[in-house]
């Protein structure tokens, strides 16, 4: 049987805290994911039960979707796996990622030959979106920068169709642009990067220093006072309330939002800018303040010819891109 015989590929997207595992046509059909499974990831058990975990995800995946569709494992292409980083493409190798704990580890072919498929390994966040752009928010353009919201800020470029790497597949790394050479410590070891004032723990912690410096609100009550539970999740929900303290601490996220986009909007001149991650559920919230802001930075004609939008594939971006990644590395075309 011919690669252009295959009817499926498997996509795989390894977190910190979660795996999610799907399938799709080779064409991407509607963009809904056959199969779709997710499960906790739990590193501490060490890199052997996670990978085992993956391979018995992706080929439980595979055989339901066999049943439901009449297939067999010979109708699949082969497994797409988007991964933290930093990592080696080429040799299918992670090179560190601290949210696992694994260096120089060989996840492409550990899970390609236990299931018997070729694989392909990228970027998660490189991935995310690639999905967005394939079948998602940014189906429409040719020029498109993502960035993912959550633990940290990651993030992908797609220049005329085709993920940006790098020299040393490290491109697209926007949570460490500096915003302040001087200001907040990053896990990165750097100062004042993006991601230290507009990740999830950031947004956080920054709603904590202001509530024990004496800001008036709820937010304290929505924890029962228990001020290291409160989440950025905490503080939609205190928007949502209508708590003027939660709208504050949002609305200066959207600022350093802003400030991050606007100068990739600058360097780059894409026509959309993707955002994805819970944050992005405070809607006009976030977002008015963050055009603004993007706006009154940026160049004129950069900012009116680049969209700044959420996310359309909620839950599925990382493998449907990893999909899409497959297909381009492996099989030549998206």
């Amino acid at each position: 049987m011919s690669e252009n015989d295959k009817r499926w590929i498997v996509g795989v997207d390894l977190g910190g805290t979660n795996i999610v595992v799907g399938v799709l046509p080779l064409n991407g059909g509607d963009g809904e994911v056959l199969g779709l499974q997710q499960a906790t990831t739990e590193a501490s058990k060490g890199a052997k039960f996670v990978v085992d975990r993956i391979v018995h995800m992706v080929e439980d995946t595979i055989a339901q979707v066999c049943r439901d569709h009449d297939g067999s494992k010979s109708d699949f292409a082969g497994i797409g796996i988007g991964s933290p980083g930093p990592l080696n493409r080429s040799t299918g190798t992670i090179i560190n990622t601290p949210n696992l704990g694994w260096r120089n580890f060989p996840l492409r072919d550990l899970i390609s030959n236990a299931v018997g498929l070729p694989a392909a390994l990228d970027n998660d966040a490189n991935c995310a979106t690639y999905g967005e752009w394939w079948l998602g928010a940014g189906r429409s353009v040719d020029n498109l920068v993502g960035f993912t919201l959550g633990t940290g800020i990651g993030g992908g470029i797609v220049l005329n169709g085709e993920i940006f790497h790098g020299a040393s597949d490290v491109a697209g790394e926007m949570g460490h642009m500096t915003l302040d050479s001087t200001g907040r410590r990053c896990k990165c070891g750097n100062y004042g990067c993006l991601e230290a004032y507009a990740s999830g723990p950031a947004i956080a912690l920054r709603a904590v220093e202001g509530i024990e410096a004496g800001a008036e609100t709820i937010l304290p009550d929505l924890v029962n006072g228990r001020l290291e539970d409160l989440t950025a999740a905490t503080v939609y929900e205190g928007v949502v309330l209508g708590d003027a303290y939660a709208n504050e601490v949002m609305t200066e996220t959207a600022k350093f939002l802003g400030t991050g986009i606007a100068n990739i909007v600058n360097i780059l001149n894409p026509q959309m800018v993707v955002i994805a991650g819970g944050v992005t559920r405070a809607g006009d919230h976030l977002f008015v303040p963050l055009r603004a802001e993007v706006r009154r930075r940026a160049f004129k004609s950069a900012q009116e010819a680049c969209s700044i939008v959420p996310a359309q594939l909620i839950g599925t971006a990382g493998v449907i891109g990893a999909i899409a990644m497959f297909k381009k590395e492996v099989l030549g075309a998206v």
